[in-house]
């Protein structure tokens, strides 16, 4: 590998990594608009696990902004990333598939309390491609593994 290429390949690796924190921001601000344009036009995400629906970017936004209207605050921490790029002729290619886990901790009402009121963890599965516009999402994934309530709620469910 030329030290060309392996700019290039820290370059993009950055790049995804900063498109998979964007869409952490996007979410925990409830900036639709923002979330939409991080896809590819014809992205899809899978919130199954977690309760939700899959469907293509613009659908899966417009269920996010109703689900997460009860949540004063929301803040997903994304680690543990691993990204993997698609390979072509022995160069890195125009493809990634990053695995990452999160905890995300949401506050059901602004009652002054800084303890979240439920907290969910597991892992997400991105693919990215390269576009013209630079990374984008292709595909989300969420494997949500774990998930604690609010007290009097029933039992935490554990995947």
């Amino acid at each position: 590998m030329t030290q060309r290429v392996e700019l290039a390949t820290v370059m993009d690796r950055l790049a995804v990594d900063g498109l998979v924190t964007d869409y952490a921001v996007a979410v925990d601000d409830g900036d639709w608009e923002a979330y939409r344009k991080l896809f590819t036009p014809d992205g899809r995400a899978d919130y199954r696990s977690a309760g939700g629906i899959e469907g293509d970017a613009g659908q899966v936004a417009t269920w996010l902004a109703e689900s997460l209207r009860v949540f004063a605050m929301r803040q997903h921490l994304v680690v543990n990333r691993r990204i993997r790029f698609g390979v072509l002729e022995r160069d890195t290619g125009d493809t990634a598939r990053v695995q990452a886990d999160y905890v995300n901790p949401m506050r059901l009402a602004p009652d002054g309390s800084a303890e979240p009121d439920f907290v969910c963890g597991g892992r997400y599965a991105f693919e990215v491609r390269r576009t013209a516009d630079g990374w984008r999402l292709h595909e989300v994934v969420v494997r949500e593994k774990w998930r604690r309530m609010p007290q009097g709620t029933g039992v935490p469910v554990i995947d």
